[in-house]
């Protein structure tokens, strides 16, 4: 049986992923700080990590190396946001967030790298964030636009093993985050929406499934976002 990481796999979108890797035939470590899952699912097993912790995510990855001999797929979904404004971030909140997003999982995919046979998967989830710019969220966007360029970056470090690297980029998915915006701001993402609502999750998932089984997409940005302008 195939490997996977899922980092933040247990909710949102990368609970949304874990369940389709899982129904793949990958066993499936996810990792959770706050979201305990709430069920137990065949072949996905839950392990909280606090990734803006460096001693946990070091205790996570000896336990990956203990316990697996190949990782087959990383999906890199960990993220953090901190609503402020610009001048209301402090050295902590960006900390934080960079942490979180970009480095642990440049950490993670670095120490793993020799358990990472040819032909796997990489993915990032990204976001529209990190392409159009949002109000009070600059360091999320700024962070997502890191994890986009880590991604990119990183398909020269697999050049040759064919093993592939890209990035989903959502725009606003129903998920837990915004299921309890205000009607109000729901409605206005939803004008600024050519399709006029929020994602699934499992549209979400099919894009992740789309760079998992085509093996000619490498190195890409794959937007998901409805045809989102924030304009």
């Amino acid at each position: 049986m195939k490997t996977a990481i899922v980092t933040g796999g247990t909710s949102g979108i990368g609970l949304g992923v874990a369940e389709m890797l899982a129904v793949k035939g990958y066993h499936v470590y996810v990792t959770y700080a706050h979201n305990a899952p709430k069920k137990k699912t065949a072949n996905i097993e839950a392990i909280k990590v606090d990734q803006s912790n460096r001693k946990e995510l070091y205790s996570f990855i000896a336990h990956i190396k203990e316990h697996c001999a190949t990782v087959d797929c990383i999906v890199c979904n960990a993220g953090t946001t901190i609503r402020k404004s610009f001048t209301e971030y402090t050295d902590c909140d960006w900390d934080t967030m960079m942490e979180i997003a970009v480095t642990s999982h440049y950490i993670l995919i670095r120490e793993l790298y020799t358990l990472i046979p040819n032909n796997s998967r990489i993915l990032f989830t990204g976001s529209q964030m990190g392409i159009t710019p949002h109000a009070t969220v600059l360091s999320y966007g700024v962070t997502k636009a890191a994890v986009h360029a880590l991604a990119k970056n990183l398909v020269k470090e697999f050049e040759g093993s064919g093993t592939t690297v890209n990035t989903v980029a959502p725009g606003f998915v129903e998920t837990p985050w915004h299921t309890g915006k205000p009607q109000e701001i729901r409605e206005s993402i939803c004008n600024k929406t050519a399709i006029h609502r929020f994602a699934t999750v499992s549209e979400i998932a099919d894009a992740f499934r789309f760079c998992i089984d085509n093996p000619f997409v490498n190195g890409s940005l794959i937007e998901v976002n409805g045809g989102y302008s924030y304009k």
